[in-house]
């Protein structure tokens, strides 16, 4: 997924990591006390594994060796104190498996809210560019991973680094000799350990990308599954869903080819350490510098030491899983909205709806051509106007710089008499209704849908702006009315039904301005006559634009703008620009005669 053609946060180049390390560690300030918490368990389960060796060791080097007559008694004492160590040991590890988790998963909460609301404030132009499979991704399976990292990163080191230093001290404390021999090993498995981290870290980082790719796929394919099958094209997504089925399991196989060698090797070069204190602290037995008892603690502080390097293994797997995400989740998250409100922007109050386009060009990208090229156009307010011409000569872009869903490459645009990158994007937004050939519903009820225009208004406000819309009499027919579900997207409704919806979701907004984007080109003549005349009513004394396919439905506009490559040929009324003849003649004669 590529992000080098938009703005990142102004870190240094040489200060990235430093930056993403300060953010990393400031998920953990809320819940400093949970932590704290947490890593005070971890400690004195750490100080327990440490204390049972050495009672072990003094039952066998002490106790059994007095042959004192209370040696039943001593033996009932330190195995009662063995029992305590572990209680203390369990209850202390529950808490770091609960309440260490759930610090975790608050911390992937609030790491997924800061990711969609930053996804909230990216414009179309992002999205434009973006899969949105890869974006989920990057908001699911990269958190979790984060929240295990969160949680397991600290104890793990905490614990691993305790259990290590403390198990060194005594097993030096028995035999110098002996430990220097186990601590030979050590160099061996880190440079082991380091080389196979590296692949891991490669594989894992693979493993995110394939995975992004897969629902990326999946999103396509099934939003798209209504032209999939109506072109009998499963087999063609079934193949494009196995030639990235297929790259995830390379991935998956190199990460586990990786995983393999690393964790077997370490218990394999472990289980070596173990048979060389064997022999050697047989050979120390039987030369008189060792005793039975201590090669039997060294032994149990053999197996504490293999605890930390396993945890080292585990954490190595945590990081580097949790550092890719966190990686792919920053560079989201570094990625600067394009369209920003002014430190001094201003709130629209009584807007009137005078718009003025003052040589306004525009491209999507810096490398590409120009898709307006000097418009200048005054559209008065509660006029009616038709934007009109061939396809790809700029009629929705022109219509998306209105609300600042894209900025201007150059030129202004007047709210008013005010520079609309002067106003606060929310405002401006409030004052703009906007009904589109592509309508979008969301899951849920007829209810919920319409009154997303208006999250506060009353069940009857809702029924008003249906009826308004031509929607209230198809809505009643529906099974339970306004509280039907109308599934994904509006899957339960026809063509026209789904725009009725949109446009009462407009009335209910009661914007000062209108746009129009080919709002009845999809529909049958039914439906496209019932709709025409709600978008009539609903554009009475408002500013409206109306980008026309059918140009039958714009005759009656106050002013037709005819849009070419090169930017405004003509405009007037239907009548005028039929005389005048040129590209709107052309196509109006042109659809007549189909």
């Amino acid at each position: 997924m590529n992000f080098d053609g938009f703005t990142k946060r102004p870190f240094v180049a040489s200060l990235v990591t430093n930056g993403r390390r300060r953010k990393f560690f400031s998920y953990y300030k809320p819940y400093m006390r949970l932590f704290w918490a947490d890593m005070a368990c971890a400690v004195v389960v750490s100080a327990t594994t440490l204390l049972i060796p050495l009672c072990a060791s003094y039952i066998t080097k002490n106790v059994l060796a007095d042959g004192s007559p209370n040696v039943l008694r001593q033996i009932y004492g330190m195995g009662a104190l063995m029992l305590g160590l572990i209680a203390v040991h369990t209850i202390c590890n529950m808490f770091v498996a609960y309440q260490g988790h759930m610090m975790g998963a608050l911390m992937e909460r609030d790491m997924r809210r800061e990711l969609f609301d930053h996804y909230q404030k990216l414009s179309f132009r992002f999205y434009d560019e973006q899969k949105v499979g890869q974006l989920m991704t990057r908001l699911t399976n990269d958190s979790f991973d984060l929240a295990e990292l969160f949680h397991h990163g600290p104890e793990d080191i905490v614990v691993s680094l305790l259990n290590f230093i403390g198990a060194f001290v005594i097993l030096f404390t028995i035999n110098g000799r002996l430990a220097l021999i186990v601590f030979l090993f050590l160099p061996i498995m880190a440079v082991y350990a380091f080389h196979f981290n590296q692949k891991m870290k490669e594989a894992l980082r693979r493993n995110r990308d394939r995975i992004g790719d897969i629902n990326a796929q999946v999103e396509d394919t099934l939003a798209g599954i209504r032209v999939v099958k109506s072109f009998t094209n499963e087999a063609v997504e079934r193949e494009k869903f196995g030639r990235e089925n297929g790259r995830f399991l390379h991935s998956r196989r190199d990460t586990y080819r990786n995983e393999t060698y690393f964790y077997e090797g370490l218990i394999a070069l472990t289980q070596l350490l173990t048979v060389a204190v064997i022999i050697f602290g047989g050979i120390a037995i039987a030369n008189a510098r060792l005793d039975l008892p201590d090669l039997i603690t060294f032994l149990l502080c053999i197996a504490i030491l293999i605890e930390p390097i396993q945890r080292y293994g585990n954490f190595t797997r945590l990081y580097q899983q949790g550092m890719a995400g966190f990686n792919r989740f920053m560079e989201v998250l570094e990625v600067e909205p394009d369209i920003q409100d002014a430190p001094d922007a201003l709130e629209l109050t009584q807007v009137q709806g005078n718009i003025t386009f003052q040589n306004v060009s525009f491209k999507y990208q810096a490398a590409h051509g120009l898709v307006l090229k000097n418009i200048s156009l005054e559209i008065k307010v509660g006029e009616y106007v038709a934007l009109v011409g061939a396809s790809g000569v700029g009629k929705t872009t022109l219509c998306s710089l209105i609300p600042r869903f894209y900025e201007v490459s150059s030129g202004q645009i007047m709210l008013d008499g005010q520079d609309i990158r002067g106003i606060r994007q929310d405002s401006l937004r409030q004052a703009i209704g906007i009904v589109q050939q592509d309508v979008y519903l969301f899951p849920g009820t007829v209810l919920d849908n319409i009154r997303y225009g208006k999250l506060a208004a009353s069940e009857a406000e809702v029924v008003a702006a249906a009826k308004k819309a031509n929607a209230h009499d198809f809505i009643l027919t529906l099974p339970d009315g306004y509280l039907t579900d109308i599934g994904q997207r509006g899957v339960r409704l026809s063509g026209g039904q789904k725009q009725r919806l949109s446009i009462a979701r407009v009335f209910l907004k009661n914007p000062p301005i209108l746009i129009f984007d080919e709002a009845t080109s999809a529909l049958d003549n039914e439906s496209e006559q019932a709709i025409q005349a709600s978008l009539e009513t609903l554009a009475n004394n408002r500013t409206t634009i109306v980008i026309a396919h059918r140009l039958s439905t714009v005759r009656n506009a106050q002013r037709i703008v005819v849009l070419t490559d090169n930017g405004i040929e003509a405009q007037g009324t239907h009548e005028e620009l039929m005389t005048l003849g040129g590209t709107y003649a052309n196509l109006y004669n042109m659809q007549a005669r189909i």
